[in-house]
């Protein structure tokens, strides 16, 4: 017959466990997820039963004004699911014999603590989902609670052995199923994943002006007002691009910050690696940091295209054309250039990455491009990388067929290696 073990863990043990998360790798680098931690365990621990509101999370613990609305704001939803993630990767990796698992349900902003379940073969061990304590345990208390937890432990381990058995059973399915990311993401995407915090991905989100219901059109600063200014829009090439670097990411096991372009600042800049998704045109925030010097986005001042934007190859090679076009702003587009270029940061230890077309469809293409395991193969090979220290800062420019809007073949016309 299997012994049982039981613990009782307490409201002591529940935030040296907080403060065990605080210090880790995983977190401490994060000031306002550990602030979030702390403030979660508080109020999960000290007030049981009582729901936390966003609007209490956001004007206590993250610094919103007064005014803040959830119903058009999700920082609060969003750094959750950030917590959420980060303590997924934490007991995944720094404390995957960690006795305490602190959890964020979703749906809900009350933390729970709970003992770990056995593992695969191991003795079964009895699971306390705390409902923390309305006031401090004497010890009395809690010796006379473990003495009637242990008189049930004897007709509850059959049930939990049940449970550990299916639990296991479930763990291994899943690992059935996840599969190891391709060994050429390994090598191209190696620099976004050994760093100590998530990469970045800033979308473009170009200023228009106008009504969505009346029609709307690129801000021009000579002669329209900013008061007016709509910056909260963005291509169906970007979002659907977002969803490709999710995939590829989480098969890396490796979460992604997303931000639009319009909140992005050169603080940023200087201390994350960055995927910068749209070209300038529209992310005018690449217009703030060293971008491309081979293959570089410019609008037309002259000549028949006079207004659209093209592809400049700066050092053409023999046979290349000076200028690379796009279908006319005109018509139907079903010809676009893309840029795939990975450069040094501000800071020499982190890297960019920008992924752009002259259409929201050619940066879906730039984006697929990375995303998919043959093309980044060929990639690496006009590189002649085999290995993700050889992968250094090069550009390279993607010609892209389109139908209906889609992007449906896109060619490697050209690399450059760069020497900083």
């Amino acid at each position: 017959m299997a012994v049982t073990h039981t613990f009782a863990i307490g409201r002591e043990q529940c935030f040296q466990q907080i403060d065990k998360l605080i210090k880790s790798h995983s977190l401490h680098t994060s000031e306002s997820l550990c602030k979030l931690l702390r403030y979660l365990a508080e109020h999960s621990l000290d007030h049981p039963g009582i729901a936390l509101k966003e609007y209490q999370i956001a004007t206590e613990v993250l610094g919103r004004p007064a005014g803040f609305d959830p119903q058009s704001d999700s920082t609060v939803r969003v750094q959750a699911g950030r917590l959420r993630v980060k303590l997924a990767e934490y007991y995944a990796h720094e404390g995957p014999d960690d006795l305490i698992v602190v959890e964020v349900p979703k749906g809900s902003y009350a933390l729970t603590f709970h003992l770990r379940t056995p593992k695969p073969g191991g003795q079964p061990l009895t699971t306390l989902i705390l409902e923390p304590e309305k006031r401090q345990e004497s010890p009395r208390f809690t010796r006379g609670w473990i003495i009637a937890v242990a008189a049930f432990s004897v007709l509850l381990a059959a049930s939990l052995s049940t449970t550990a058995i299916l639990l296991s059973q479930r763990a291994r399915s899943q690992a059935v199923a996840t599969q190891p990311a391709p060994a050429a993401y390994e090598i191209f995407w190696n620099r976004y994943v050994i760093g100590p915090q998530e990469p970045w991905v800033i979308f473009s989100n170009g200023s228009f002006v106008g009504r969505p219901e009346t029609g709307m059109r690129y801000f021009n600063p000579s002669s329209d007002t900013r008061a007016f200014i709509l910056d909260h829009y963005t291509g169906v090439g970007e979002v659907l691009a977002i969803h490709e670097l999710d995939h590829v990411f989480a098969l890396l096991n490796r979460p992604i910050r997303v931000k639009r372009g319009a909140l992005f600042s050169l603080d940023d800049a200087k201390n994350n690696d960055l995927i910068f998704v749209g070209s300038p045109s529209e992310n005018l925030s690449l217009l703030d940091i060293p971008g491309t010097q081979e293959f570089v986005f410019r609008r037309l001042d002259s000549g028949p295209r006079k207004g659209d934007l093209a592809v400049l190859n700066v050092h053409p090679l023999a046979g290349e054309p000076t200028l690379f076009l796009a279908t006319p702003a005109n018509q139907p587009t079903t010809e676009d250039y893309a840029v795939v270029s990975l450069l040094p940061g501000l800071d020499p230890s982190r890297s960019i990455l920008i992924l752009a077309g002259n259409s929201t469809f050619g940066t879906q293409a730039a984006v697929e491009y990375v995303c998919r395991e043959d093309s980044v193969k060929e990639l690496l090979q006009r590189l002649k990388v085999t290995k993700p220290s050889e992968l250094k800062p090069f550009e390279a420019l993607l010609h892209v067929k389109i139908a209906h809007g889609v992007p449906v073949m896109t060619d490697l016309v050209s690399v450059r290696n760069r020497s900083n």
